[in-house]
Formats: C-alpha cells, sequence, structure tokens
C-alpha cells in the first residue's frame, strides 16, 4: 500500500472526486501537520510511519478536545464537527488496545520491573516505556494512571 502519507494522498484525492468537503478538509489539515512536522526543526527530515502516527494521534486528541470544550460552551454544531474530523483521523490510526489488554500488560511489566529491582514510583518511567512499546497505540494519559494504580497496588 506505501506509507501512510501516500494513502492520505490517494483518500484525498478519492474524496475530492467524491465531494466529500468534511474528508477533504481533514485530509489536508491532517497533511498539513504532517508536512510541518517534517520542516519543524533545524533541518527537514522524512518522519517514520510511528512518527506519522504520532501526529495523526495528536490531531485526533486535538479534535477530541476542541469538541469537548465546544459541547460545554454550547456550541453543538462546532463540537460535532471536530467529531466528524476526529473519525475521520481514526480511519488511519490502529485499533486502540482494549482496557483489560492493557491492564494485563500493564501487569506484566510491573512484574518484570519488581524482578528487575525496581519497585514503586521508582519503577514508573521503566514500566510505561515497556508498555508504550508494546501498546503503542494506547492513549499515554490512560497508560500512565494505570501504571501509577498498579505500582502503588503492587
Amino acid at each position: 500500500m506505501g506509507t501512510l502519507k501516500d494513502r492520505l494522498q490517494q483518500d484525498l484525492t478519492v474524496a475530492m472526486k467524491a465531494r466529500d468537503e468534511l474528508t477533504v478538509s481533514t485530509l489536508r489539515m491532517v497533511r498539513a501537520a504532517i508536512m510541518n512536522a517534517e520542516v519543524a526543526g533545524q533541518r527537514a527530515v522524512a518522519l517514520t510511519d510511528e512518527q506519522e502516527l504520532a501526529v495523526l494521534r495528536s490531531e485526533a486528541k486535538k479534535r477530541a478536545e476542541s469538541a469537548e470544550i465546544y459541547a460545554q460552551a454550547g456550541r453543538d454544531e462546532a463540537a460535532a464537527k471536530e467529531r466528524a474530523e476526529q473519525a475521520v483521523i481514526e480511519q488511519y490510526l490502529p485499533a486502540a488496545v482494549d482496557v483489560g489488554d492493557l491492564a494485563g500488560i500493564i501487569d506484566e511489566e510491573v512484574i518484570a520491573a519488581a524482578a528487575a529491582g525496581q519497585t514503586g514510583q521508582k519503577a514508573m518511567g521503566a514500566v510505561i516505556k515497556a508498555v508504550r512499546g508494546r501498546a503503542p497505540g494506547a492513549d499515554g494519559s490512560t497508560v500512565a494512571a494505570l501504571v501509577k494504580a498498579a505500582l502503588v497496588t503492587a
């Protein structure tokens, strides 16, 4: 299939031909975010697939946060637009890890950290890093909260 950028471009072309304005604007925004990430810093670089997915996760999170703010302010149309954009972006993200599966991974990593001599809050960084390696699609704040809870009870 090619890279994520290629898929985004192909889907953008299809959406343009179908006159799907929401998808067109969302994909253009996502492609711009990826290009901005590529040229950020001192030199332009080509992003890896994982870095491109990180940009997409960030954009989806922004849409979710914006939708929440709009909804709280009573701007339901704007909130609905943000949620629709989020749905388009999430089509390109890998499926989220189930919380039950994530808890199992965390338990295994806490046990592994304890076996390596790391316990309590001192093990938090190592456990989070290991969990993120095994479940790259998991939400960072969810992982951190679950790891913190697991380390307290361990």
